[in-house]
């Protein structure tokens, strides 16, 4: 029988590592169902089923069963095993979004190792506690800021990041493995791009890249050049960023990756947007299109619609731009992306406009021309003329150049109908807004009433719904007081809540009935031996594994450590209570997780400034791609 379990396990162990994760879990799996007395076999059946959930993404059951291992290498006190479960448990609760939890654990693999004098086990534990810090400041860091200007919260967990990071590089080195040196510093990359020091990033990724060609590892290749050419281009440097972008493309296709390969052609058309070579972009644009399409990557198709639709406004082609543009628009209500339809929807009203002021200065004398009436000032779907071209005169634009006195050197160059082709309609939206907050000025009490009112509504909604979930989790006296006399074990004296109701008040009587009621919490939370699967006991051995379970428990006081780690994850467990925010938008795999044109316009913020007025920031870091 014993053999069995052991033979099931060694062939789960087999299977995944050769990749083959859902034939492992089924062995490792059946080998439970066998069960067996050895402690340590079963602490290795839970640490590999663990981790094969965990490459499966399967991550609350990778959870439980480190949280087995855990426990029983403790009983067993196998320090070196306790140090593996605690670093597989802080890599799990990273994934799962619980970073305070993690780096308890993460603290912890790190302490047995240093008590062990283990340089390989310290390492890990540095890299993965850098990993916890790094992945919750890029949490934070979707919200929409530029890097370096995130909250404070961010930047302190990016730079502690950084410090784990450099503090397990020394490791690394002193031991000679060129393999961590190279993943290191693809992630302290990372995090000095987020803290916004480009040149450190640089360095840093070139390191990457120089370790990555050691080994021939392509893959790791080209995300160093990616990085490199998203830190290049927030350095201004558009044409390195290009050779970069051209180098991650050509990786791409070796690796036969058509994502990533759209991914490329996306960043490179904009660069050369930047650089106007728009004939160059719109190619690079149309490569990205294609292959959207072959993915069936719509959201990817709609991006590249709406690039293509602006190369072709800066080029004065306003027909093909008008074709892209309504294409964009058809995407984005088919995908439900009410952002992008609004961006359609106003890039066509606005080449509408372009398209019917060369009609009409080609064509003055036209039919159409002549049928309005002399005082009618409208358009055709309704709006004032007016009001129009009130807008159009009050839209901000913005000449995307990576040289700053390129408008001053050539002023001819401007016609009604060329001023805006070789311009990109940049925060349009406002304008838009500020029209439909003219055109409703004539009602703003009644608007002002209903938006109160609907607040009014929500916030009450909404303090209810808190009010009963705090109710929820209160310790309900009258409740505990009703309940005594139903006890069928009579008492010699009665309870002295009964004998006297203010006694309920005294601090004394409150503090014992809290102190029982965690007590009993506690209690629940303690692991039982029946909560182990797959430990099995018969009466040969039940006496001797239940007495070696008491004595590991009785011998060993719990210490301060273990009240910090207690404290620290039951305060976490108030922020589980807490709304999640808003999940960030879904992007296709043809596009970078991050939206590059709009770190383009940043990244000429500084040189927009000095030739008009400032810009709102409000877009968010390009992609990095982690190690």
């Amino acid at each position: 029988m014993e053999a069995s379990c052991l033979e099931l396990a060694l062939e789960g162990e087999r299977l995944c590592k050769v990749g083959d994760y859902h034939a492992g879990v089924s062995f490792f799996e059946s080998a439970i169902q066998v069960g067996t007395e050895d402690l340590q076999i079963l602490s290795a059946i839970y640490s590999q089923l663990g981790n094969a959930y965990f490459h499966l993404h399967e991550y609350n059951k990778a959870l439980e069963y480190h949280r087995h291992d855990l426990t029983l290498t403790r009983i067993i006190k196998d320090q070196p095993g306790e140090a593996k479960a605690s670093g597989n448990l802080g890599n799990t609760l990273k994934v799962l979004g619980r970073y305070d939890e993690a780096a308890v654990f993460c603290q912890r693999h790190l302490d047995i190792s240093r008590m062990l004098h283990d340089k390989v086990g310290q390492a890990r534990a540095l890299y993965n506690y850098g990993n916890v810090y790094h992945a919750k400041g890029k949490n934070i860091c979707w919200s929409g800021m530029d890097p370096g200007e995130f909250p404070e919260e961010a930047c302190i967990a990016l730079k502690k990041a950084t410090e784990y990071y450099e503090a397990n590089l020394a490791i690394v080195k002193e031991l000679g493995d060129r393999a961590a040196q190279g993943r290191t510093y693809g992630n302290l990359g990372n995090s000095h791009y987020l803290l916004g020091n480009f040149q450190d990033a640089v360095l840093a990724h070139g390191q990457r890249l120089l370790i990555a060609k050691e080994f021939g590892d392509r893959a790791a290749e080209r995300r160093a050049y990616c990085n490199l050419g998203n830190a290049f281009i927030l350095l201004g440097q558009y044409e390195v960023a290009a050779e970069h972008y051209k180098r991650t493309l050509q990786l791409a296709r070796q690796l036969k990756d058509r994502a990533v390969e759209a991914q490329a052609c996306y960043s490179l058309g904009n660069t050369y947007t930047l650089l106007q070579h728009y004939e160059r972009a719109i190619d690079y644009h149309l490569k990205h299109l294609i292959i959207a399409q072959d993915l069936k990557d719509r959201i990817g198709e709609g991006r590249a619609c709406w690039s293509l639709g602006n190369a072709y406004t800066a080029l004065g082609n306003h027909e093909q731009a008008m074709s892209f543009s309504e294409k964009h628009l058809e995407i984005s209500k088919e995908i439900g992306d009410r952002s992008g339809e609004l961006t359609a929807r106003m890039k066509v009203s606005d080449l509408q406009l372009l398209l019917g002021l060369k009609q009409n200065n080609s064509n003055s004398n036209s039919s159409a021309f002549m049928e309005s009436p002399p005082g009618d000032s409208s358009l055709p779907d309704g709006r004032s003329r007016g009001s129009r071209r009130h807008s159009m005169e009050n839209m901000e634009l913005m000449k995307l150049s990576s040289d700053k006195n390129m408008q001053a050197k050539s002023p001819t160059k401007s016609s009604t109908a060329k001023t805006p082709s070789k311009l990109f309609f940049i925060n349009r939206f406002r304008s838009k807004k500020h029209r439909l907050n003219g055109s409703n000025s004539t009602r703003p009490d009644k608007q002002y009433a209903l938006d109160t009112r609907a607040d009014d509504g929500f916030f009450d909604l909404l303090s209810r719904f808190q009010a009963s979930r705090m109710d929820d989790q209160r310790c309900s006296l009258q409740d505990s007081l009703s309940s005594v006399p139903a006890l069928s074990i009579p008492c010699e004296s009665p309870p002295v809540a009964l004998n006297n109701p203010e006694a309920s008040a005294q601090p004394g009587h409150f503090l014992d009935l809290l102190a029982s009621s965690q007590s009993r919490r506690l209690d629940e939370q303690r692991a039982s031996v029946d909560s182990l699967p797959g430990l099995r006991l018969d009466q040969r051995h039940s006496q001797d594994v239940l007495s070696k379970l008491m004595v590991s428990a009785d011998n060993k006081e719990p210490d301060e450590d273990f009240f910090d780690m207690l404290i620290k994850c039951q305060g976490s467990r108030l922020d589980d209570q807490r709304c999640a925010p808003p999940p960030p938008p879904t992007r296709g795999p043809t596009v970078p997780d991050e939206d590059f044109f709009s770190l383009i316009l940043r990244s000429q913020a500084k040189q927009i400034d000095e030739q008009r007025v400032i810009l709102p920031s409000d877009t968010r870091p390009l992609q990095t791609n982690p190690e």
